[in-house]
């Protein structure tokens, strides 16, 4: 989206991206065009300038915002971009965009991109392990979840677990007809 068009772009996982927004209002004030600001629940306090900048009329300019869904993204967002703002929830690819013929594959490897389009299946489980990693880490902590990482991957490994049971044992239903 951000080739097709005159477009800024901004990662907050950068730390050079992150000086660049030092001052936003300086920063971003002058954009014309697409401005993506990726990995936007690291800087809440941007929603105001945000605010701001959407208020001037300045034809041409448009923010696309990207992020998780945090508890103080979701707080920040409606309360200050309040009629200025839509939120789009991205999902995994889901077996209407996979087909059918890729049905075992989405299920065993997931929807999310890098893991489904992977090259082989150690590679997939390696970026899905990856994630379930920084997940259970990082980004759980960050969503206000308080239940230490070897915990919930226990639970997860346990409903795993019983997700491949009934799969399986639906099969063999399905098998004996």
């Amino acid at each position: 989206m951000a080739a097709e068009r005159r477009s800024a772009y901004f990662d907050l996982e950068d730390p050079l991206d992150l000086e660049r927004l030092a001052q936003p209002k300086l920063a971003l004030g002058e954009l014309d065009g697409l401005v993506v600001i990726d990995e936007v629940q690291r800087r809440p306090d941007l929603f105001p300038v945000l605010r701001v900048l959407a208020d001037q009329a300045r034809r041409g300019r448009r923010f696309l915002i990207l992020g998780s869904a945090s508890p103080e993204l979701l707080r920040q967002g409606p309360e200050t971009l309040a009629g200025r703002i839509a939120f789009v929830e991205m999902a995994g690819f889901d077996l209407g965009e996979a087909g059918a013929a890729a049905q075992d594959r989405l299920w065993w490897r997931g929807g999310f991109p890098r893991s489904f389009l992977a090259q082989s299946d150690a590679a997939s489980f390696q970026w899905r392990h990856d994630f379930i990693r920084t997940f259970l880490e990082r980004d759980v902590m960050q969503l206000g979840i308080r239940i230490p990482a070897p915990v919930l991957r226990r639970l997860w490994m346990m409903r795993a677990r019983e997700q491949i049971g009934s799969r399986v044992g639906r099969r063999a239903q399905t098998a004996d007809r």
